[in-house]
């Protein structure tokens, strides 16, 4: 049982500030919240929220935060940086993949998330000869979720071409299976017990003809793809199909309201009316589009046309969520000259309820039934002091988290795991084993 001071519960019209009360646990879901009275409840500090979801994560990425934003001449793009992202890729295998992902997942954890999406790529050994359990990159992920406390919905990826019509390179061969067939199969053989969904890396890596059989698969899942991160992509495929990636995707049966359409940064009007009209999940990626120099997608346009706006970290260039959501804000500003575009409830509820529906996580909410995950945030930092509760997205950083409950358990206290410890320790290790 746990006594909130003040705390963000859900109800049918969003949520609203109430407190104090005391919020009951029983296995891992809550029971009850009710007026504050029990004696023996544990104090939460400040404000608690739902737990964050993360609705977009490569995390082999973590590795790669602050060691590419200068490139070769001191100029780059989102294609010089996957360069670098391939070399580091490379040197992964299991066990540095469980390693590093424990320590990312964990300083997620500290930073209040409580469910991630991993779109996961990387799926096989050297010159993509497989290995002995077709999903042992996968598996690791979702063991390192598992020790870290953090849900993870595995978003298995199809990645069968390198480009329109074009065979996968060398360097891309870990990510594929050779055809659609066996990348069903592998994903078949997943445990039963994990939660997942599957995704088309890109309308690049997935031809037409493979297309219909990645939404066979997803088969009432979630189905996550990059789209329209790029306006290159967005020209090929015109070129190519005659069609935007938006519109090739609706006309092969991807885009449904179980669809996730991470950055979605370059659109026309006809593919926000498609996204919007299937009423999709868009996942905005704010840190990862400015740090790649993508572009600021068109997210109020995209939610008043019906599509449901939610959060990722995508390459981890930051992991704090209260960061991710007023990028979202902030984005819609400096492209409109106008605040306010997202309120800070819109904003919240975008970063916990639509990021963990995104993902097909229960959790998000303060309300019975719920998953019992809390996060309590303090009021009283040199960044939150004097801030109004209902407006401190604005003002709080994951510096600011002070206790994080999972499942009922308090999993992390002022930055530090129960049972991991300090994530930075842990994240250079882990970094430094696959280094060059």
């Amino acid at each position: 049982m746990y006594r909130a001071e003040l705390a963000w519960v859900t109800g049918l019209a969003g949520g609203e500030l109430v407190g104090p009360i005391d919020i009951h646990c029983t296995e891992g879901v809550i029971t009850s919240i009710e007026p504050a009275m029990a004696p023996a409840a544990v104090r939460l500090p400040g404000l608690v929220l739902p737990g964050f979801a993360d609705a977009h994560s490569h995390v082999f990425h973590r590795a790669l935060r602050g060691r590419t934003h200068a490139a070769s001449g001191g100029a780059g793009n989102f294609w010089t940086w996957r360069d670098a992202m391939y070399e580091f890729a490379d040197r992964l295998n299991p066990d540095t993949m469980y390693e590093l992902a424990v320590a990312a997942y964990t300083e997620m954890v500290c930073a209040g998330i409580t469910a991630v999406g991993e779109f996961h790529y990387l799926h096989h050994g050297a010159g993509g000869v497989p290995y002995s359990d077709p999903n042992a990159m996968g598996l690791a992920v979702t063991a390192a979720g598992a020790r870290a406390g953090l849900a993870v919905t595995l978003l298995d990826v199809a990645y069968l071409a390198g480009g329109f019509s074009q065979p996968v390179g060398e360097i891309q061969r870990r990510f594929s299976d050779g055809s659609v067939g066996a990348w069903a199969d592998r994903v078949a053989a997943l445990p039963a017990d994990l939660r997942t969904g599957v995704a088309i890396h890109s309308v690049r890596a997935v031809g037409e003809d493979a297309l219909p059989a990645v939404v066979s698969t997803a088969s009432g899942r979630v189905l996550h793809v990059h789209l329209s991160e790029q306006p290159a992509e967005n020209e090929a495929c015109q070129q190519f199909h005659g069609v935007s990636p938006t519109q090739l995707l609706a006309r092969n049966g991807a885009i449904t309201s179980r669809t996730a359409a991470v950055h979605a940064t370059h659109l026309s009007p006809a593919d926000i009316a498609l996204l919007g009209d299937a009423h999709a999940s868009i996942v905005m990626c704010p840190a990862t589009e400015a740090d790649l120099a993508d572009g600021i997608g068109p997210a109020r346009l995209l939610a008043d046309a019906g599509a449901v706006i939610s959060l990722g970290s995508d390459q981890h260039v930051i992991t704090d969520p209260f960061a991710q959501a007023r990028g979202l804000e902030y984005g819609e500003r400096l492209a409109t000259g106008i605040r306010g575009r997202f309120s800070p409830s819109e904003l919240l509820h975008a970063a916990t309820v639509s990021s963990h529906d995104a993902i097909d996580s229960p959790a998000g909410r303060l309300r019975v039934g719920a998953s019992a995950d809390l996060v309590a945030v303090r009021l009283d930092s040199a960044r939150t002091a004097g801030s109004d509760p209902a407006q401190v997205l604005m003002s709080a950083s994951a510096a600011d988290v002070a206790v994080v409950v999972i499942g009922g358990r308090v999993v992390a206290r002022d930055g530090i795991h129960v049972d991991l410890g300090d994530p930075g320790p842990l994240l250079g290790k882990a970094i430094s084993r696959i280094s060059p």
